[in-house]
């Protein structure tokens, strides 16, 4: 299996939002109105609360499929980046749908 100590530090590479950041950005209009819906929670906002838990998540007690989830995130935290488009983004649903996943890409 891949090194999950790899795969740990890449994930806290792409989520630059603290857990409480997270908590709070989720609960606003903006992070419920982005990303792809089946009726109900976009699986961004989904992945934005089994982020935090896995922020809070001792590394002991992570499983494979929380390791799955990581992995998950990286890749569409890479890929959304590499998709920036022109201009200001900062009220603009790509920079909501990657803060939704852990990112924002404003935050230094």
């Amino acid at each position: 299996m891949e090194d999950r100590e790899q795969v740990r530090r890449e994930f806290r590479d792409a989520v630059n939002l603290t857990p409480k950041e997270l908590e709070d950005w989720l609960d606003t209009d903006e992070s419920r109105a982005v990303g792809q819906k089946d009726g109900g929670e976009s699986v961004g906002h989904a992945s934005g609360r089994r982020i935090v838990e896995l922020l809070r998540t001792k590394k002991d007690d992570l499983t494979d499929d929380d390791y799955a989830h990581m992995r998950k995130v990286v890749g569409y935290v890479h890929r959304h980046l590499a998709q920036r488009p022109g201009g200001d983004v900062e009220d603009t649903p790509w920079r909501y749908s990657l803060m939704n996943w852990g990112h924002d890409p404003l935050k230094r």
